[in-house]
């Protein structure tokens, strides 16, 4: 209560005596609530600060009763999104336990409709092929985690549109799409939300304490700034794109590392160049870390290198693509985190309505032969550029897109996304302006296939 908001005294008559009353109103933020009175300062205070809090406290007590409810869901949710990715896991690593090991690196997508969780993809991994890249569009090159289970989301997404434009009664009622007339586009159902479960960070991920104040001249500050630049994937191994002793040289496959991406993927949509033909971008709600057992776990960098290195992009790109800022938060991992899966070089991926998981080896990119499922005799895996490729022309014939269904390469097909291309283009010009590195640019001809 400031002095300054008292009104002037009053004087009142009792009898033939003069009683002198002082006079007080609470002001916060503006609002001038009752005034109290007193025969003394200190009453008068008193008096005005009850008469406030007659105002206030039931605005509280509702205020309190809606953030209780938002922490008992965010509570919840946390609680169950590793339960539903746990299970998933155990149900396909229980029918292959000969691939257990790679458990441990896990990524996952999750659907939310109506209160309900599902695992909708899934993917494991943890390397890079060691080969050059291949123009054919049938190796996967890069088999992280977090990429295989985004690859494995794009065949959910195609699946359900498929599934849009089915002749089969009752199937296009249950896809997750409805064709929005003011677009033009296809967009999620009203109430359909996603999340990424991720049993633990990016290795890339820049390791900074929340509680951390840095002078910006310290070499603490330096080295954060190192942290939260552009990283490339070389080998296993991770590296800024500032650091001189990152070796790109053409026989070693290099690429952008997996937090690098999930900053694009925020910015851009999950759903890749392709899929932005038919559908409005993918964004995820929440993003969940494993967090490990022996502590030291900490999710500021990741918040700051997904989400601040893009403030105030959103203004700048075309519609529909706007930044998302993800909920990251820790909760506990769905497998244990050993030396063994992060040295397994086996990369499992599933997506729901597959009848096995299939199993890619990350150093040579194929599929195993002791995989579950197996694509044919070449061992493309089921995730490859070619694979997508035909996805694309069967959901573009369906979609009586003739143009799409006529391009001739990957290339020819991803260029011809322009809206994406633009904001794509913005992504890479905008992080290299806040002097974050300059992004990968991978030779053209490995997109330059046919399906």
């Amino acid at each position: 209560m400031d002095p300054e908001n008292r009104k002037a005294t009053n004087q009142k008559r009792e009898g033939n005596v003069v009683r002198l009353y002082f006079a007080y109103c609470v002001v916060i933020d503006g609002v001038t609530y009752k005034t109290g009175m007193g025969d003394s300062k200190k009453k008068a205070r008193v008096r005005a600060a009850e008469l406030a809090l007659m105002e206030l406290l039931p605005k509280l007590e509702r205020k309190n009763s809606v953030l209780n409810d938002a922490v008992g869901r965010k509570d919840a949710i946390n609680s169950q999104i590793p339960h539903v990715v746990r299970d998933q896991l155990n149900k396909l690593m229980n029918n292959h336990p000969e691939f257990s090991d790679c458990a441990g690196t896990v990524a996952a997508f999750i659907i939310q409709t109506s209160g309900k969780y599902k695992v909708v993809a899934l993917g494991t991994g943890n390397f890079n092929t060691k080969e050059d890249f291949c123009s054919s569009g049938r190796i996967v090159h890069d088999s992280h985690a977090i990429v295989t289970a985004r690859r494995s989301l794009m065949r959910f997404l195609y699946r359900h549109l498929l599934m849009f434009f089915s002749n089969i009664d009752g199937l296009k009622e249950t896809s997750i799409f409805e064709c929005n007339s003011a677009s033009g586009f296809f967009s999620l159902k009203s109430g359909i939300t996603f999340h990424l479960y991720v049993n633990r960070l990016p290795k890339c991920a820049p390791q900074i304490l929340s509680r951390m104040r840095l002078n910006p001249f310290s070499p603490s500050s330096l080295q954060a700034n190192l942290a939260i630049s552009l990283h490339l994937s070389v080998e296993g191994r991770v590296f800024s794109v500032f650091s001189s002793t990152t070796d790109t040289s053409a026989n070693k496959i290099v690429s952008m590392s997996s937090t690098d991406k999930l900053t694009q993927w925020q910015v851009l949509g999950y759903q890749g160049a392709l899929l932005s033909h038919f559908i409005e971008p993918i964004y995820v709600e929440s993003i969940f870390i494993g967090k490990c057992d022996s502590g030291g776990t900490d999710v500021y960098g990741l918040e700051i290198s997904v989400s601040q290195r893009v403030e105030g992009i959103t203004s700048q790109l075309p519609l529909y693509y706007c930044s998302i800022r993800p909920q990251i938060s820790l909760v506990p991992p769905v497998a244990a985190h050993s030396v063994s899966s992060e040295s397994v070089t086996y990369s499992v991926n599933w997506t729901e309505g597959d009848s096995s998981l299939e199993v890619v080896d990350g150093l040579e990119g194929k599929t195993t032969e002791r995989s579950p499922f197996q694509s044919g005799p070449t061992l493309a895996s089921r995730l490859c550029k070619a694979a997508m490729l035909h996805r694309f022309k069967l959901v573009a014939s369906n979609a009586q897109r003739q143009d799409l269904v006529a391009t001739s390469c990957y290339r020819e097909a991803k260029t011809k996304a322009k809206p994406y291309q633009e904001a794509k283009g913005m992504l890479k010009a905008y992080l290299s302006q806040q002097r974050f590195g300059s992004w990968l640019v991978k030779p053209s001809a490995v997109d330059n296939f046919t399906s």
